[in-house]
């Protein structure tokens, strides 16, 4: 690249410049602090100044008695959500695809893309409007009928439904944009040629919607793993409270704990970081087994 390509292309390279340095200071530059991870970091200190103590920071979190029920809590969350989150919306889009009436098609699309635009603050007040033991809408039908009242919201087992169900409800329309423009791209003539053959509408779902949009899943399926680690910490924190803690303290609620409550920064810093750890790994596991069973994958 000589200094005339430079100068003629100059245009674009300064285009590209902002979001460089945009990406480099809040992208990049913050992971230097994760060196506190190894330091008793003191604020007064700094980063620099404070003493290396090495993995203490990990070990004391393995080690701890809430080690394993946190992980547990996070997997378990995550799975539960992974499982339901990434078939759903490829359902819902095919369902979506195969409606000929074009009005239709549009206002009920347009429907289920609205929970998306809702805040997770107004999402957990819907939850407890639902849900609540007191005046909670499905609590008030059960005592009407002479029932008692049930605590869903302070429930171990009911909060992993109550986080996951209400998360689905709020993203599945939006999920599937990537899959409704992944299927406008197959051809049309495909599916002619096929009904003329005297196909089916769910054999021509199975054999050429389905194969035209599996890159497309593949990846989103990459993705969503790589963060199987990252559970919401707004809506766990919004939704957590002393009878259901047993079940919704997830690392990212864990952490803010720790490290904005208690003032324990390194410690903090020292289990975001494995976090981190956890998910790159899953991200590189589910990408090299999906380069193994197919042809697409991140890298």
């Amino acid at each position: 690249m000589n200094r005339r390509y430079l100068k003629q292309h100059k245009s674009l390279y300064l285009m590209i410049l902002v979001p460089i340095i945009f990406t480099i200071i809040w992208n990049y530059w913050p992971m230097y602090g994760v060196i506190i991870a190894f330091k008793d970091y003191s604020p007064a200190m700094g980063i620099l100044g404070s003493p290396w103590v090495g993995f203490k920071h990990f070990t004391r979190f393995f080690q701890s008695y809430f080690f394993g029920n946190i992980i547990w809590n996070t997997l378990r969350i995550s799975i539960y959500s992974l499982l339901i989150s990434i078939p759903l919306p490829i359902i819902l889009a095919l369902m979506f695809n195969e409606i000929r009436v074009k009005w239709f098609k549009s206002t009920v699309q347009t429907i289920s893309y609205i929970p998306n635009f809702i805040s997770v603050v107004i999402i957990v007040g819907m939850v407890n409007f639902f849900f609540g033991t007191q005046n909670g809408v499905i609590n008030n039908v059960v005592t009407m009928f002479g029932g008692k009242a049930i605590d869903f919201l302070g429930s171990p087992g009911a909060f992993p439904h109550l986080y996951v169900w209400s998360g689905i409800w709020q993203g599945v329309g939006w999920g599937t944009l990537i899959y409704t423009a992944a299927m406008s791209g197959v051809p049309q003539d495909q599916y002619e040629a096929a009904y003329l053959e005297g196909a089916s509408r769910f054999q021509c779902i199975k054999n050429i919607t389905i194969p035209a949009i599996m890159p497309t899943i593949v990846i989103s399926a990459i993705l969503a793993t790589g963060g199987i680690m990252a559970v919401g910490f707004d809506k766990t924190y919004l939704m957590q409270n002393a009878s259901n803690l047993s079940t919704s303290e997830v690392l990212s609620t864990y952490v803010y704990k720790i490290g904005l409550v208690n003032g324990e920064y390194s410690f903090s810093a020292a289990v975001g970081l494995f976090n981190n750890i956890i998910n790159f790994i899953f991200l590189f596991i589910v990408n090299k087994f999906a380069q193994h069973v197919g042809d697409t994958s991140l890298w």
